[in-house]
């Protein structure tokens, strides 16, 4: 801090009270770099270990047991409705008193 003709004179660092090292600017980057490292970590590695029964529940997973089963259809289909299928016996709801 300088006095010159009864003023004060301050440079750059004197008067924000800190230096400019830009080391914020550094730590920012940093943390950016560190959160999109395990976000990606925790996204890659169980989409690596998925199994066939994972696998099955998305859409790729779908059309592709679709293509393997043979699918025809688009619905489930059950042997209870159809039309050459035998008729089971429904057993009668116990009577209770």
């Amino acid at each position: 801090m300088e006095d010159q003709d009864g003023k004060v004179h301050l440079n750059e660092e004197e008067a924000s009270g800190g230096s400019k090292e830009g080391v914020v600017r550094w730590i920012l980057l940093g943390g950016l770099l560190l959160a999109i490292v395990l976000l990606s970590v925790t996204w890659i590695v169980p989409a690596m270990m998925q199994g066939d029964v994972e696998e099955e529940a998305t859409v790729s997973g779908e059309i592709q047991s679709r293509e393997d089963d043979g699918g025809d259809t688009d619905s489930i289909v059950s042997d209870q409705f159809a039309p050459d299928a035998e008729p089971t016996a429904v057993p009668e709801p116990a009577e209770t008193n």
